[in-house]
């Protein structure tokens, strides 16, 4: 299959560098963390999470035909939809309310991610408009972004996104496929899923994601035998993919198409690496 080239180009919000992580201090008790409060399962609870409110709001304001190939979102008509809005607000409230340890993994991880993709298309909205993510903060440091303020509350434990992704998702599952199913509302993030996920569907749905993410040219390009550009995702978070630039190949290649794949197998050369920030919103005229 020929991989096109559909060229993002940068405004003041592509950016290439490093996001600093945040552990959030919520009130714990001695010696807890995030991770061992979360680490909690039922294997015997066959009971799943609806988030049927979810995928009508996917279905309506999810764009998934773009010729760039990324998967766009239309916050605007959203915002404007008070009934959709109240729909998205509703199914938040409903999420928050439960308690994901009381139910199997499968069932939690899809919780989770639905949870981090949703409040953040709420965050989005509740701002809009806005022309990058990063623009969005309570503090007072211009353009870092919402993932270290609150936005969720569950079972009486205060969330930021940086604590869903980060002491919660990837250290519990530990699975670096993690970071294409997060959808952090820009246009050089892995596509935002057209589905809801669900016990169900989880494991083919995020190698799908994977997948669909590692064969678009926003997270890998080989200009030639010596120089190529990832996505700056696979350095941010490097030790989730093998700690080194061989490990980040070997996982590309992983997921590769053949074409791709095998130029990915030769290349022995050096890799630059970007980002780009604008808001995943189709253009209007």
């Amino acid at each position: 299959m020929t991989r096109v080239r559909q060229t993002l180009k940068c405004s003041g919000f592509c950016q290439i560098g490093v996001l600093g992580l945040l552990t959030f201090a919520a009130p714990l008790g001695y010696g807890q963390t995030l991770e061992s409060i979360w680490d909690k399962s039922d294997a015997t609870n066959t009971a799943t999470i609806d988030h049927a409110d979810w995928q009508v709001v996917l279905d309506t304001y999810l764009i998934t035909d773009d010729p760039s190939g990324v998967h766009l979102f239309d916050y605007r008509a959203l915002q404007a939809h008070t009934e959709d809005r109240q729909r998205l607000n509703r199914y938040l409230r409903h999420l928050q309310e439960l308690d994901p340890r009381l139910y199997s993994r499968d069932v939690q991880m899809a919780y989770w991610i639905n949870l981090y993709n949703a409040l953040t298309v709420r965050v989005v909205v509740d701002a809009y408009p806005v022309e990058s993510i990063l623009q969005i903060h309570n503090g007072e440091t211009p353009d870092t972004g919402p993932w270290k303020d609150i936005h969720a509350n569950v079972a009486g434990v205060p969330l930021t996104l940086d604590n869903i992704e980060h002491d919660i998702l990837r250290p519990i599952w530990q699975d670096n496929r993690i970071h294409y199913a997060v959808n952090c509302a820009s246009l050089g993030c892995p596509n935002l899923a057209s589905e809801a996920f669900t016990a169900a569907n989880l494991e083919p749905l995020v190698d799908q994601c994977a997948k669909d993410f590692v064969n678009h040219l926003r997270a890998v390009e080989l200009l030639d035998e010596a120089f190529g550009v990832t996505s700056s995702l696979y350095f941010w978070y490097i030790e989730d993919f093998g700690n080194s630039e061989a490990g980040v190949l070997a996982h590309l290649q992983k997921y590769a198409e053949k074409d791709l794949a095998e130029q990915l197998r030769v290349f022995d050369g050096s890799l630059d690496h970007e980002y780009d920030w604008r808001l995943n919103e189709p253009v209007t005229q």
